[in-house]
């Protein structure tokens, strides 16, 4: 595949290709083979569902626009992502010009699944040719598909692909140079999909398997005989907590040689700068301000990509959706189906792509319920925080000679979201009036090793999108608070530090009077203006507030010893009850609007997070200082 560059107009004037497929057919990875970082990320006009487009070269020196056009069973749209999909081939979107070719992406592992797609994009008369995904899985499992059947069947060329596999793709960009050059087609009108019943389609797929499949598998393979372990219904439940406990664990206990480098390396840098600058507000700003706020943060990253390996190795080997089964019982209890899990999984990464990933539950009153609890999921904003206070004030030492004691506080404080969520869910469907549960269905992909590439990407993936909020949105507040927290500056005679004194000081203890039932005191109550932007910019803050409260040379990054010193553990505790409940960043509750199409679902979010986390901040630290905490 060649990389030539083409100017803007010609690339905007290149033939459409789309690339349309059922969720985990491998789409998205021949995406990704095809145009490497040629591709750019938007949103449909007018909805939060990501489009992906990109660009590619062909061997003969074609060049052609890329559309990953999101997942589908099919073109009678149950989704909001299965209505772009159809709206988008069909040539109905407004603004979206029609696909020039349509590529079908399927998986070769489940053929039957996915011609019932194909067969109804067919109907639409578009040009199209078929790519035969995952044909190396395949053959393994002893599955055998003729290809040349195949496309005498459907009527169509037919391509075998392996997309995580370099070269995987050459067959499909040797198809498209031969339908070169592609004529403009209008697609037929949707009533020729549903004028077909979906007995006749099913009829069809299964005639058509019979003629080009031979499937030669051990009907008792590895996955069944996995599963029969793994779905257990008791045995499996077991299995999963176990799971996530021990990925707590590993959080602490893995990352901790790194983060001392990065605490040592934040040091050295601001110690440098302390020697080599003399004292004024350049210094100040360098030292307190960017070092002291940003280092602050930056030293929890380890801890991020470390519980972000584990996500991305049990989503790759194929144990997410058995998640999810064996979650549907448990979620089952409060109104919802184990459909849900999936985007209150992706909330551990960042409320906003779980409450977006919500569009693919098909019952309304489920996915708005699913989109109101999602933020109570431990996003990864909330994890320097809770890295923070807890090595702060709990003890680094083992529970029975092998459980890391800090470990098992962070796994209670994801547990406690998990159950606050379903509590919360659970009064919301009876407020709205619950009706029977919908049974599940789900697809239960066959497990694999997980592909090296996908960990590395995704890694990378979530280390850019810290690292850019470091870079920029945490940068800017750190400097602006700095600023607050500087000016003005202490008057003669001043008793207490300068940041008593500034517009930060007197904002903070403004709002003390609100807080300190709770154990707050005013430079808490700093950290938490600029916290409503991004959640681990508290840290930050508080890197800043009591950089400049100290007296001495004390840095951020020294913070864990300066709170244990400070607060009190009622406060510590009543703190980390704040933040698992913690009203939603400015951004999440903007995409829960656009979402829900209703501003108003947005304030009751905000409202019932604020009560509930003042609620357990209030008990918490009373009942701590009780027992003399």
């Amino acid at each position: 595949m060649g990389a030539v560059e083409k100017p803007a107009q010609a690339v905007a004037q290149a033939p459409m290709v789309a690339l349309l497929g059922n969720p985990n057919c491998g789409k998205t990875a021949l995406f990704n083979r095809l145009t490497g970082a040629r591709q750019k990320v938007a949103n449909y006009a007018g909805v939060t569902i990501e489009r992906k487009e990109g660009q590619f070269t062909s061997p003969d020196g074609h060049g052609f626009r890329l559309l990953d056009l999101p997942g589908a069973y099919s073109l009678k749209a149950h989704t909001p992502d299965e209505a772009i999909t159809r709206d988008v081939v069909a040539g109905l979107r407004a603004g979206e010009a029609a696909p020039d070719v349509v590529v079908c992406v399927v998986d070769a592992t489940n053929l039957r699944l996915n011609l019932r797609l194909v067969l109804e994009i067919k109907r639409l008369g578009l040009p199209m040719l078929l790519a035969l995904n995952m044909v190396d899985v395949a053959k393994k499992r002893g599955i055998e598909i003729d290809a040349d059947k195949l496309a005498q069947e459907l009527g169509m060329t037919v391509v075998e692909t392996v997309a995580v596999a370099a070269g995987g793709e050459k067959s499909l960009l040797r198809a498209l140079d031969q339908m070169w050059p592609l004529a403009a087609t209008k697609a037929n009108p949707l009533a020729a999909i549903d004028a077909v019943p979906v007995e006749a389609t099913q009829r069809e797929v299964r005639r058509i398997l019979s003629v080009v499949s031979n499937d030669s598998r051990d009907k008792g393979n590895l996955s069944e005989k996995i599963d029969d372990v793994v779905l257990h219904p008791v045995l499996g439940p077991i299995i999963l907590a176990v799971l996530m406990f021990l990925v707590f664990q590993a959080v602490f206990a893995w990352a901790a040689p790194v983060m001392e480098w990065i605490k040592d390396t934040v040091d050295g840098g601001g110690g440098l700068l302390k020697e080599h600058m003399a004292d004024g507000v350049l210094r100040s700003l360098l030292v307190d301000g960017i070092i002291s706020g940003v280092g602050s943060v930056l030293v929890f990253l380890p801890q991020i990509l470390i519980l972000f390996f584990f996500i991305l190795v049990l989503e790759d080997c194929g144990y997410l959706p058995r998640a999810a089964f064996l979650l549907d019982r448990l979620m089952g209890g409060v109104g919802l189906s184990g459909r849900a899990f999936i985007p209150l999984l992706s909330s551990f990464a960042c409320a906003i792509p779980g409450v977006m990933a919500a569009r693919t539950i098909q019952n309304p009153r489920d996915r708005l319920v699913t989109i109101m609890i999602a933020p109570l999921m431990t996003c990864s904003a909330r994890l320097p925080v809770y890295a923070l206070v807890i090595a702060a004030f709990i003890p680094e030492r083992e529970v029975w000679g092998f459980l890391s004691l800090q470990g098992l506080v962070l796994f209670a404080l994801y547990v406690a979201g998990i159950v606050s969520a379903m509590a919360v869910a659970w009064f919301f469907k009876r407020a709205m009036g619950a009706k029977s549960k919908q049974p599940l269905m789900l697809e239960l992909p066959s497990y694999h090793w997980p592909h090296l590439r996908n960990l590395a990407i995704g890694l990378w993936e979530r280390a850019k999108i810290f690292l850019t909020r470091v870079g920029t949105v945490i940068l800017t507040l750190m400097v602006l608070l700095w600023a607050l927290s500087s000016f003005p500056g202490a008057p003669e005679g001043a008793t207490h530090p300068p940041i008593y004194y500034s517009l930060a000081g007197l904002l903070g203890r403004g709002l003390e009077f609100i807080f300190a039932p709770i154990g707050f005191n005013w430079q808490i109550c700093i950290a938490l203006v600029p916290g409503m932007a991004a959640r681990e910019v508290a840290v930050g803050a508080l890197g800043t507030v009591y950089a400049l409260s100290q007296t001495g040379d004390e840095l951020a990054s020294q913070l864990e010893p300066i709170l244990a010193h400070t607060w009190s553990m009622a406060t510590a505790l009543s703190l980390l009850a704040w933040y698992v409940f913690a009203p939603q960043c400015l951004s999440t509750l903007s995409v829960v609007r656009r979402e829900t199409g209703s501003v108003r679902y947005a304030f009751i979010m905000a409202g019932y997070m604020f009560a509930l986390a003042y609620t357990a901040s209030f008990l918490t630290y009373r009942i701590a200082l009780m027992l003399g905490a």
